[in-house]
């Protein structure tokens, strides 16, 4: 029992630095603009992933919602 609790804190603190990371991004680029290359070390567009992914998961409906709560 105590390694499955292990790996349940394990993922939870993957899961929490992934959260965290994206938040940066989101912020670094809200900060210094959406262009590819603002942000030296992001060479990826955050802002506009997280819009598409909104974006599916609300076309989707109560599809979108289900698969929400359970990202959740």
């Amino acid at each position: 029992m105590h390694v499955l609790d292990n790996i349940r804190r394990w993922v939870g603190a993957l899961a929490e630095l992934g959260i965290s990371i994206i938040v940066l991004g989101v912020v670094l680029q809200v900060l210094f603009g959406d262009e590819i290359g603002a942000v030296p070390f992001l060479s990826v567009d955050v802002l506009g992933s997280v819009v598409g992914f909104v974006s599916t998961l609300g076309r989707e409906g109560l599809v979108g919602l289900v698969a929400l709560g359970i990202l959740w």
